[in-house]
């Protein structure tokens, strides 16, 4: 599985399983196939009520002989009012999925007290219990806004991404800090026909991809980390295989030109 360096130096899988409504025995099934076809990058948040699910899996699987180190889970802070109340969510989060440490724990979205919740994350990542923090549905302005107040530059802000919303101006703020793009939703969440576009499906075509691998290919070789969802070990086996091929830089262009810098997501807003 190819990596990206988050601006810690911490190594993160650049694609894995995104998680959302993927809860109960069918959700932790899921979670399980997708650490069976060699999935290690997991996201999950509070808000998706399946920490323990994801947990429950992870632990089963180290306990069946893969080492803790070659996961990275990552997990989503809900709103606090406070700092300490913040601290206390994390702690929670820590005891639901059951772990020692998280590598990755994110702001789910721009909160009002934001910034305290982030400087309790701060504080549990000095402490070597998150190996890296970040925030998630930031924009540009938000974001720039943001790192002002921060003592630990986010490693990762994870928002919608996709051909559609390629990130153009977030990317360009977020540049000189090395805080990475993930995304999420890639496939536009079913919303729209984006893997019937027909650009998309001659381009898909020529490589002998399906039009999923090609949207993926095209985030991945610009360095953009990918957390696509499903809970079919079929999807779980294609989206994985992307590393086999490149898009040429003619394709690139012509996919780059799909942009429409618009979110699909009514409650969305950068």
């Amino acid at each position: 599985m190819q990596t990206l360096t988050l601006n810690n130096g911490v190594k993160m899988p650049i694609l894995g399983l995104g998680t959302y409504s993927l809860t109960g025995k069918a959700g932790q099934k899921a979670m399980s196939e997708a650490i069976e076809v060699g999935y290690r990058l997991f996201d999950s948040a509070q808000m998706y009520n399946n920490e323990a699910e994801l947990g429950a899996a992870i632990n089963a699987a180290v306990k069946g002989g893969i080492k803790r180190e070659e996961f990275f889970i990552q997990t989503k802070l809900l709103e606090s009012s406070s700092e300490d109340l913040a601290k206390k969510s994390i702690e929670k989060s820590l005891k639901t999925l059951g772990l020692d440490y998280i590598d990755s724990l994110l702001i789910h979205m721009p909160y009002s007290q934001s910034k305290a919740m982030y400087r309790a994350m701060e504080s549990f990542y000095k402490q070597g219990i998150l190996k890296s923090i970040g925030i998630s549905n930031f924009g540009a302005k938000a974001y720039s806004e943001f790192v002002k107040s921060c003592e630990v530059i986010p490693a990762i802000n994870q928002c919608e991404t996709h051909l559609l919303l390629q990130q153009k101006p977030l990317r360009g703020a977020m540049k000189s800090k090395k805080t990475l793009l993930q995304s999420w939703s890639p496939f536009i969440a079913g919303k729209g026909s984006i893997l019937e576009n027909p650009t998309l499906k001659n381009i898909a075509q020529k490589y002998n991809k399906t039009p999923a691998q090609v949207v993926l290919r095209f985030l991945i070789e610009q360095g953009i980390s990918v957390i696509p969802k499903t809970s079919k070990r079929a999807r779980m086996q294609e989206n994985l295989n992307v590393f086999d091929f490149s898009l040429s830089a003619q394709d690139m262009r012509i996919l780059k030109e799909l942009d429409t810098n618009k979110s699909a997501f009514s409650w969305t807003n950068y």
